[in-house]
């Protein structure tokens, strides 16, 4: 990467019915240092595509609901214009994407090729790291450190990542396996992982995962799911 170049940063925003924070998320992302935005509707039925595409980002629909679906449509948008840096961001407002610096920097540094933003290492405003979110991620952290001799704070959404290594892992969990899926075979292909504190603030709406009970559940499950298959069944990750 030549440091005297400005770096071709994209960001994905997978977004489903977000019509009250996009605009602020898009609003707050500094475009002088990023190239575009793609914001992937994964069903939405509000307004989220319509100020989505007002405020200028790419939008993009992706019809199979899932998280890591409509993180993988962006994707592959992308791959028909490769970036240099890949930046995964979450449509509801939580995080502060103006510290966009921040979760970039160690890549633009050559100090690290995959960066996330950890939510425990920063500030979070009270009630917006829920407790079921914080018992997720340190059991989700201890699992990764048995497997991978790793230990990650947090899994929080807001990350950075050399894009065409990224596209080496081969990623592929639609839903809430996605995150996890990455950081292990990031990890066993011997990428250097860090992170960096980000300050966290309470969603605008309702959190579609641990706001609700089955949610918590089916998040829970499939991390956990997604870490011992990583883990144990497919020791070769992939």
């Amino acid at each position: 990467m030549n440091p005297t170049s400005k770096p071709d940063i994209r960001i994905v925003i997978p977004a489903l019915n977000e019509e009250l924070s996009i605009g602020l998320v898009l609003d707050a992302i500094p475009q002088d240092i990023v190239a575009e935005v793609v914001v992937v509707d994964n069903g939405c039925t509000d307004g989220t595509a319509r100020i989505a595409a007002h405020k200028g980002a790419t939008v993009l629909e992706e019809s199979r609901r899932g998280y890591g679906s409509a993180c993988q449509k962006g994707i592959l948008y992308l791959e028909n214009s490769p970036c240099e840096i890949l930046v995964i961001l979450d449509a509801d407002f939580s995080d502060h994407p103006e510290r966009l610096t921040d979760v970039v920097g160690p890549i633009l540094r050559d100090e690290a090729d995959m960066v996330m933003g950890s939510r425990t290492l920063g500030h979070a405003e009270p009630g917006a790291l829920l407790p079921q979110a914080r018992f997720g991620n340190w059991l989700a952290g201890i699992l990764i450190w048995a497997f991978c001799g790793r230990r990650f704070t947090d899994m929080g959404p807001f990350r950075a990542m050399r894009f065409r290594r990224f596209l080496e892992l081969g990623c592929r969990d639609p839903n809430f396996g996605w995150n996890v899926e990455m950081q292990m075979k990031a990890l066993r292909t011997g990428w250097i992982v860090e992170e960096v504190p980000v300050d966290y603030r309470c969603r605008k709406g309702e959190s579609k995962i641990t706001g609700t009970i089955k949610g918590t559940i089916m998040a829970g499950y499939k991390i956990i799911y997604t870490i011992l298959y990583y883990g144990i069944w497919d020791r070769a990750g992939k």
